[in-house]
């Protein structure tokens, strides 16, 4: 059995981001909430998920708007319903 270790896994506080990674088809692990001020969006980290963030934040990553709109609206709904 693997122990996971902390750089196991990507966490952002960017809702935005958290959408164009989770509608990459990366689950959505956890949603750390211990400040009250801020929710930190937790991936399980794979060869792959570095590469998906670096296109995002350089503006490169291509995804379908809708996709992406219902990735949000499900990530908001987990925030808020939890």
């Amino acid at each position: 059995m693997k122990i996971l270790e902390e750089n196991d896994f990507y966490k952002t506080t960017d809702l935005a981001l958290a959408g164009a990674i989770y509608v990459c088809g990366y689950p959505l692990e956890a949603m750390d909430r211990h400040d009250p001020s801020r929710v930190v969006f937790v991936f399980r980290r794979n060869e792959f998920l570095d590469d998906v963030v670096r296109l995002f934040l350089t503006h490169e990553l291509k995804i379908e708007p809708l996709s992406y709109f219902n990735a949000l609206k499900e990530i908001k709904t987990r925030l808020y319903n939890c």
